[in-house]
């Protein structure tokens, strides 16, 4: 079983000239946790997270303190938002990284990559680098358990 056969082909993403406002108002407006960016040919350059956005609402000292468990609350600072101009910077400052896989790949190389980066989302490409489809742990994980079905029971 490979990736092309169980990914989402319907893959929302923006141009790296998109403001990190604008990525944010896809995240939500799609309800999705993973924004692949991508260049003029629509070649994957990079991803932006629900994660990555949200660390911009977190206040500097979440940084220098191991252990959150003990803060019952941010306080003042749960107000507050990022400002107009972090907002308007380049989504491209924000973006991550890429991992990705071609359409090609094995599910369960593909789940082990993601569990190993401890990743949610998987974007798919094909030979040439462009973002054609994004998978899921759910889409994968229900893909590799489906085979189980042609596994005999045991015999008592």
């Amino acid at each position: 079983m490979i990736i092309r056969d169980w990914m989402k082909r319907n893959v929302i993403s923006i141009s790296a000239t998109a403001t990190i406002r604008e990525a944010a108002a896809v995240v939500v407006e799609r309800h999705i946790g993973l924004l692949p960016i991508v260049d003029e040919q629509g070649k994957l350059i990079g991803v932006v997270g629900l994660r990555d956005l949200l660390s911009l609402e977190l206040p500097d000292f979440f940084e220098l303190i191991p252990d959150v468990d003990f803060v019952p609350d941010f306080g003042a600072v749960e107000a507050t938002r990022p400002s107009p101009e972090q907002l308007d910077r380049p989504v491209i400052t924000l973006m991550q990284p890429i991992t990705s896989v071609k359409e090609t790949c094995g599910l369960l190389r593909a789940y082990a990559l993601m569990l190993k980066r401890n990743l949610h989302d998987l974007p798919v490409v094909n030979a040439a680098g462009g973002l054609v489809g994004i998978a899921s742990r759910v889409d994968l994980g229900t893909a590799i358990l489906s085979a189980w079905k042609s596994v005999p029971p045991s015999k008592p």
